[in-house]
């Protein structure tokens, strides 16, 4: 069991900003930028491209309205998105507010406080689907 199921069964608490019957989105505990937010299919798949071209699909759309929500709350110039995989073996799309382009180098991190956090994911939540 990834440690991304342990999140959705609730067995580790997250910040989450947007839940559907097949998606989540929580904010990243180790981010590259204030909002960095993982997109994760409660179905527990390896790869990327293991997944049927319907499930992609809604997981590039459900990323889609993540990214709205924090265009809405966040004052950056892009959302980037990117997927890699290799940390945690379950599928998850990487969505980071960025200014520049090393705030999409995984070297970079910030730190966060926990009411920062808590704040944050309060606010995406609210523009998610608005």
């Amino acid at each position: 069991m990834s440690i991304f199921t342990k999140i959705i069964t609730g067995e580790i608490p997250s910040y989450k900003v947007a839940e559907n019957d097949q998606f989540i989105a929580f904010l990243d505990i180790n981010p590259n930028a204030k909002g960095h937010t993982l997109v994760v299919p409660k179905k527990e798949e390896n790869k990327l491209f293991d997944l049927s071209k319907e499930e992609y699909s809604a997981l590039m759309d459900f990323s889609y309205n993540v990214a709205k929500a924090l265009e809405k709350t966040l004052n950056c110039k892009r959302i980037g998105m990117t997927v890699i995989g290799l940390e945690v073996p379950h599928v998850h799309v990487h969505l980071i507010p960025i200014n520049e382009m090393a705030d999409m180098q995984f070297q970079r991190k910030i730190s966060v406080t926990k009411e920062e956090f808590e704040d944050l994911a309060n606010s995406i939540s609210a523009n998610f689907g608005n």
